[in-house]
Parts: C-alpha cells; sequence; structure tokens
C-alpha cells in the first residue's frame, strides 16, 4: 500500500473554493477501485493550511486516479488557490 500527504497553503480569500473542490475531489475518489482512504484534513493551528492523506492499493490505483475525470479537472483548480508551494509526499507502507 501506498501513502500520499498533500499539503497545501490557501489564499485566506479562497478557502471556500477549496473547501467545496476539496469535498467533491474527496467523494469521488473514495469511490474508485483501489482507493483504502481519502481524507482532507485541515489545520488546527493555521486555519488556511490543508493536507490530503490518501492511501492506495498500489500505484496502479494512484495512476488511475491521476487520470479520472475528477482529478484532472479539479486538481489544476487547486494551483491558483495556493499562497505557498505544494508539497506532495508519498510513503510506502511496511507494517
Amino acid at each position: 500500500m501506498i501513502i500520499i500527504t498533500a499539503k497545501q497553503t490557501i489564499k485566506e480569500d479562497m478557502i471556500e473554493t477549496y473547501q467545496k473542490l476539496a469535498e467533491e475531489l474527496v467523494t469521488l475518489s473514495r469511490q474508485e477501485e483501489g482507493c483504502v482512504f481519502y481524507y482532507s484534513s485541515r489545520s488546527m493551528e493555521e486555519k488556511n493550511v490543508f493536507m490530503f492523506v490518501e492511501n492506495w492499493k498500489d500505484q496502479d490505483a494512484i495512476d488511475a486516479h491521476g487520470k479520472t475525470e475528477h482529478f484532472t479537472r479539479i486538481v489544476p483548480q487547486f494551483a491558483e488557490l495556493f499562497a505557498a508551494e505544494e508539497i506532495v509526499t508519498k510513503y510506502e507502507v511496511v507494517k
């Protein structure tokens, strides 16, 4: 299994827009084959910092996710909402 985190700092005036897009992305991604879990989280200290935490069965599931209609439509819209560079990290589940 593979876990991906994507930390995103959002412009203060774009938080509502971001949350609507994130909610749609989460809902649709959870329905994909190979998705173990998919969450959007908000920092308790910095209200404009969010993190996606995703768990996928394997790399094939991640590749398929990246080609879905919802991913290719929603994810590019996030870039204009960022106040800082997105930080994406991939982890292999070892135990």
